[in-house]
C-alpha cells in the first residue's frame, strides 16, 4: 500500500471512531447511574439561590484556578507516585449485630459507627439516620474503578429500618444508586434529606417525591424531634460530563434534646465552620473528611488537609472528632494510612479528642471510648 494509502485509511479510522465516540457517549451517559437532570421546579428553585450563578451553583470563597504546575503535579502523582495507597494487608471490620441495633434506639443519646469513608450510621435520641451511604463495591457508576478496601460492617438488608438517608453532595463516593435503589425499596417511611438538585437523581431511581426532601443552606428538616440543618461547605458536583455544580452541596448539623452532631461533607477550610460552630456549637461528635487531599492549593480547597480538618473540629466546637473519608477507597496521592497520622499529629497540638474506631465499631457520646492504632497493624 502506498504511504498515500496509508494516510488514507488511518484518516477513515479516525474518523469512524469519532463518529463511534460521537454516538455512545451520549447513550453511555443516559444510563440511569449518572442520574437525573435538574430541571423544571428543581431549577426554578436553583436560579432563585444566592449561590447559583451562570447555571451552576458555586462557592462563596471560590477555590483557586488550576495552573500548568498543578496539572503537571496531578499527572506526577497519578502515574509515578511511591506512596502506599492501598493497605498491604486486610483492614479489620468489627461485624456489627443486626439484632443490637434493631432493639430500641437510646432516647435521649447519641452513638455511631463508621461504615467506611464517608457512610456513617447514627443514631441521635432514638432516630436512625444514615448518612453517605455506599455498600456497593465499587465508588464508580459501573461494576469497576475505585474498588473498597473492605466490606461494610453490616448488610445493608440487615439494618434497622431508617428514618432518614442523608446525602451530602452527589459524587459517586457518597451517592451510589445501587444502595439508594435498595434503601428505598426497603421501608416507606425512609425520608430522603438531600441537598437542592440531587432530588433528580433520586426520583429516576425509583424514590417517591413525597419521601425526599431538598434543602438548601440554612433550611431544615424535623424528623420526630431531631432538626437536621443544611449548613454550608465548600465543594463542587457533577455526576457526568456537563453537569457541573448543576446540584448544591451541603454539611449537615444535626441537632437533638442533649446531644449534637456535625457532619463535613466533603469541603475545603473556610470560615464556614466557625460561624457554624457559633450558631450550631457545641457538638459532641464532629464527623470530618480527613482524606482525599491534594498536592496543590487547587485540590485542597476542595478537599482540605488533615491538618485543616483538625482546625474546621476546633472551629466548629467539637468535642470530639471522627474522623472520616479515608481507609476505604484508593482515591488521592497519599498513602492509605497517612491521613489519620496527620489528623493526631495536628489534634494533639490542640488538645482536641480524637476517636479513632475501627470499622464497625461503635462510638457512644455519652462514654468514654477506647481508641487504638489499628492501622499500626494492617502491615
Amino acid at each position: 500500500m502506498s504511504k498515500r494509502g496509508v494516510w488514507r485509511k488511518l484518516g477513515i479510522t479516525v474518523i469512524g471512531l469519532i463518529v463511534v465516540l460521537a454516538i455512545a457517549t451520549p447513550l453511555v451517559l443516559s444510563l440511569p447511574p449518572f442520574g437525573g437532570e435538574v430541571v423544571g421546579a428543581r431549577l426554578a428553585r436553583a436560579h432563585a439561590n444566592p449561590h447559583y450563578s451562570d447555571r451552576a451553583f458555586v462557592n462563596p470563597l471560590p477555590p483557586a484556578s488550576y495552573t500548568w504546575d498543578d496539572a503537571k503535579n496531578l499527572f506526577k502523582g497519578q502515574f509515578f507516585g511511591h506512596e502506599v495507597r492501598e493497605p498491604p494487608s486486610a483492614i479489620p471490620v468489627v461485624s456489627v449485630a443486626p439484632a443490637s441495633l434493631r432493639a430500641a434506639a437510646p432516647n435521649p443519646g447519641l452513638r455511631a459507627f463508621w461504615i467506611g469513608h464517608a457512610s456513617l450510621y447514627v443514631e441521635l435520641d432514638g432516630v436512625r439516620l444514615l448518612f453517605d451511604p455506599v455498600f456497593s463495591d465499587h465508588a464508580s457508576p459501573f461494576a469497576f474503578g475505585p474498588k473498597r478496601f473492605h466490606a461494610p460492617p453490616i448488610a445493608l438488608a440487615e439494618l434497622p429500618p431508617i428514618d432518614a438517608v442523608l446525602i451530602t453532595h452527589d459524587h459517586y463516593d457518597h451517592l451510589d444508586m445501587r444502595t439508594i435503589e435498595q434503601l428505598a425499596r426497603r421501608s416507606e417511611g425512609t425520608l430522603f434529606i438531600v441537598p437542592l438538585g440531587i432530588g433528580a437523581h433520586l426520583e429516576r431511581w425509583g424514590v417517591a417525591p413525597a419521601r425526599i426532601r431538598e434543602l438548601e443552606w440554612g433550611q431544615q428538616q424535623t424528623v420526630d424531634a431531631v432538626r437536621i440543618v443544611s449548613t454550608p461547605a465548600r465543594h463542587y458536583s457533577g455526576r457526568r460530563l456537563g453537569d457541573r455544580n448543576a446540584t448544591l452541596w451541603t454539611s449537615w448539623s444535626v441537632l437533638g434534646a442533649r446531644h449534637r452532631f456535625f457532619v463535613s461533607g466533603d469541603t475545603g477550610y473556610s470560615e464556614h465552620f466557625k460561624a457554624i460552630g457559633e450558631q450550631f456549637g457545641p457538638f459532641d461528635l464532629a464527623f470530618v473528611k480527613i482524606g482525599a487531599y491534594g498536592p496543590g492549593a487547587p485540590w485542597l480547597d476542595i478537599h482540605m488537609s488533615a491538618e485543616d480538618a483538625v482546625r474546621a473540629a476546633t472551629d466548629v466546637r467539637a468535642k470530639r472528632l471522627f474522623p472520616e473519608h479515608w481507609g476505604t477507597f484508593n482515591l488521592a496521592f497519599h498513602a492509605w494510612d497517612e491521613p489519620i497520622r496527620r489528623t493526631l499529629a495536628a489534634a494533639r497540638a490542640l488538645g482536641l479528642e480524637v476517636v479513632t474506631p475501627r470499622v464497625g465499631e461503635i462510638v457512644d457520646a455519652d462514654a468514654p471510648f477506647a481508641s487504638s492504632a489499628w492501622w499500626e497493624s494492617v502491615r
